[in-house]
C-alpha cells in the first residue's frame, strides 16, 4: 500500500470484520481514519484493538438505516473535516435477517446496504470532489448473482419476503450504484472515481447474525462451523476493498475479489460481475428510485 500521510477516510461498518481491518490498514499506512459505526463503544473498543497507528483513529456514530442519522454524520464530518475525504469505503452491512423495517419504513437489509450509502455518499460527495482523485468504494458480494432485477416498486411489503433474495438484491444494487454513479462523475468530468469490491468468503460475524436474529441457535453453529473449516480470514478479506482503494491508476468501476477458485479466497485481482450489474438502464432506474426514497440528490444533478 501506498503511503496515506494526510489523508481522510472514512470507513463504514469499521468496529468489526473485514471493516475493522480495512480500517486498521489505513491508518497504519499514515490515513487519518474515521470509523463510521452505529455504536459508539464498540468503535471505541475496536480502536483500541487497532493499537498505535501513525495515521489518527476517530468513532462517529452512524446508523445506514436511519437516513437521518445519515444526514447528522455527514454534515458533522463535513464541518470538522475542511479539507475534503480522499477515500469512502461503504463497507457496512447485513446478510439474510429476518423481515425488518428500517427508521424510514423499508426493507432493512436494502436499506442498510444500498439506500444508506447511496444517501451518505451523495452528501459526501462536495469533501469528495474537493479532494483530486479521491476514492469510494462499494463492498458487494458474489451474492449479487442470485437474482435479476430488483423490485424497487416494493421495498417494504413483508409478503413473499425472502431472506437471501433481500440480500442478494441489496448486493447487486451496490454494483449498479457503482456502474451508474461512475458514469455520471465522468459525464461531469470530475476525478472522483466509484469502484467495487468483494471478500469472497471471510469468517466475519455475518454469517450467524441472520440466524441469530432469527433464534435458530443450530444455524448459526453451522454458520461458525463453517467459518472455521472453509473461510479464509476477515483480515485477508479486507484486502480486496484495500486494493481498490489504494491501487494507484485503477479505473472507476473496477470490481475487485479473491483469485481463488469461486472468487471464494485468495488474493485480490479484478473479477466479472453478472450481466444485470452491467445493465446501465437497471442503474438509472435504480438511481433515481434510491433519490426518490432518501430525499437526497448528488449535487451535480442539482
Amino acid at each position: 500500500m501506498p503511503d496515506l500521510t494526510g489523508r481522510a477516510a472514512i470507513v463504514t461498518g469499521a468496529n468489526s470484520g473485514i471493516g475493522f481491518y480495512t480500517a486498521q490498514a489505513l491508518a497504519r499506512s499514515g490515513a487519518d481514519v474515521t470509523l463510521a459505526v452505529r455504536d459508539e463503544a464498540k468503535g471505541g473498543r475496536a480502536r483500541e484493538l487497532m493499537g498505535p497507528t501513525p495515521g489518527a483513529v476517530h468513532v462517529r456514530c452512524l446508523d445506514l438505516s436511519d437516513l437521518s442519522s445519515v444526514r447528522s454524520f455527514a454534515s458533522e464530518w463535513s464541518r470538522d473535516y475542511d479539507g475534503g475525504l480522499d477515500l469512502l469505503i461503504n463497507n457496512a452491512g447485513v446478510m439474510a435477517i429476518p423481515y425488518r423495517q428500517s427508521a424510514d419504513g423499508y426493507e432493512l437489509q436494502f436499506a442498510t446496504n444500498h439506500l444508506g450509502h447511496f444517501a451518505l455518499t451523495g452528501l459526501l460527495l462536495p469533501a469528495l470532489v474537493a479532494v483530486p482523485h479521491s476514492r469510494i468504494v462499494n463492498v458487494s458480494s458474489g451474492a449479487h448473482r442470485m437474482v435479476r432485477r430488483i423490485n424497487v416498486d416494493n421495498l417494504t411489503d413483508e409478503n413473499g419476503y425472502s431472506k437471501w433474495n433481500a440480500y442478494g438484491q441489496s448486493k447487486l444494487a451496490n454494483l449498479l450504484f457503482t456502474l451508474e454513479l461512475q458514469r455520471r462523475l465522468e459525464a461531469n468530468d470530475l476525478t472522483v472515481t466509484c469502484s467495487a469490491a468483494h471478500p469472497g468468503w471471510a469468517a466475519t460475524g455475518l454469517q450467524s447474525a441472520g440466524p441469530t436474529m432469527s433464534g435458530s441457535w443450530w444455524e448459526a453453529r453451522i454458520a461458525e462451523l463453517a467459518n472455521t473449516v472453509l473461510a479464509q480470514s476477515a483480515e485477508s478479506g479486507a484486502l480486496p476493498t484495500l486494493f481498490a482503494a489504494t491501487t494507484p491508476g485503477l479505473p472507476g468501476n473496477s470490481y475487485i475479489g479473491p483469485d481463488g477458485m469461486g472468487e471464494m479466497r485468495g488474493h485480490p485481482k479484478p473479477v466479472g460481475r453478472s450481466d444485470a450489474a452491467q445493465d446501465l438502464q437497471q442503474a438509472e432506474q435504480l438511481w433515481r428510485a434510491s433519490e426518490e426514497l432518501t430525499a437526497v440528490t448528488f449535487p451535480f444533478d442539482a
